[in-house]
């Protein structure tokens, strides 16, 4: 049953969403446990870590740390930015500290997977995401400070400790339970662990969606609106750092850097808080998973043209 469930791959991810919000009963049950259902992916992603892709990379690191530092400082500065003319950490300050809980957050540890789903080079994907999982314990105290001040419950020092409590945990689990099973081991049981990252995504899927359908019939035309302004900002930096990097390293490459640093891990905020977020903020986590988990099939004729033209250049070459 995990077998199958795991190959139904983004299918079941999408119907995880359709789930959440028909089920908001189960989702409170669950909200609890938010942080270790966030903690069990991590150690699911560290577990599958490419050691020998991820090595090639960082021969080569200048693509990797210039990503990085675009993705962990340039986006949540832009994020900054972009709230300013609108003040909205006066006029809303509950949907300001969830964009910049989204804008400060590392990129999402499944976002391998779904690049690889894309064709796009998920080994490209996978080193800047190391690398700015390895910084957010760093840059998040910082720009939490700068920006959120009082409006965080948990002082930027704290949030800062219990990121990295978390990554590193979660780091150590998955490299020690790799050493234990061995590589080869892991890969011939894809699926069946496809399938419990499905599960154990259940719960942080529902526990944030538990709100959506209320919140649909008390207040329909807002909930709309925070959900298309999920869309609008996912999309805007998706394709406003796929432009500005594809000058440099191509089209195909710049898109899988976007893709990555549209990929905000607010789960992982929302553990490192213990879920002490105002409501309103929990509903903007929540509409912002929507296009985290549409965007394989959405993406994929934009994938394929440049996958396409990286291949005539081959060719040409």
């Amino acid at each position: 049953m995990l077998g199958w469930l795991g190959r139904q791959g983004t299918r079941a991810v999408a119907a995880l969403v359709v789930a959440g919000i028909a089920l908001p009963p189960l989702g409170t049950l669950l909200a609890p446990y938010v942080t270790e259902a966030v903690f069990l992916l991590l150690v699911l992603a560290f577990l599958r870590v490419d050691t020998v892709a991820f090595g090639a990379y960082v021969r080569r690191p200048a693509l990797v740390l210039a990503g990085s530092a675009w993705t962990m400082i340039v986006i949540p500065l832009l994020f900054a930015a972009s709230c300013w003319p609108f003040r909205l950490a006066q006029a809303a300050p509950d949907l300001f500290l969830g964009l910049m809980l989204q804008g400060i957050a590392s990129p999402m540890m499944a976002t391998p997977a779904l690049a690889a789903l894309l064709g796009l080079d998920a080994t490209l994907v996978l080193a800047t995401l190391l690398m700015s999982s390895a910084l957010v314990p760093l840059t998040a105290p910082v720009l939490a400070f700068l920006f959120l001040g009082s409006a965080l419950t948990l002082s930027p020092l704290a949030l800062g400790g219990k990121l990295l409590g978390l990554l590193a945990g979660a780091a150590l689990f998955g490299g020690v339970i790799r050493r234990l099973v061995g590589s080869a081991a892991i890969a011939r049981h894809k699926a069946p662990l496809d399938g419990v990252n499905v599960l154990v995504l259940f719960v942080f899927v529902a526990a944030v969606m538990r709100s959506v359908a209320a919140r649909v019939i008390a207040a329909p035309l807002a909930t709309v609106g925070v959900a298309v302004l999920g869309f609008v900002v996912f999309f805007a930096v998706l394709f406003f750092t796929a432009v500005v990097f594809r000058y440099f390293v191509g089209e195909d490459r710049g898109l899988a850097v976007g893709f990555l640093t549209a990929q905000r891990n607010l789960g992982l905020m929302l553990a490192a808080t213990g879920g002490a977020i105002p409501e309103f903020t929990w509903l903007y986590i929540a509409v912002a998973q929507f296009p985290i988990y549409l965007s394989p099939y959405l993406l994929t004729p934009i994938a394929r043209r440049a996958l396409a033209a990286k291949n005539n250049r081959g060719r040409q070459a």
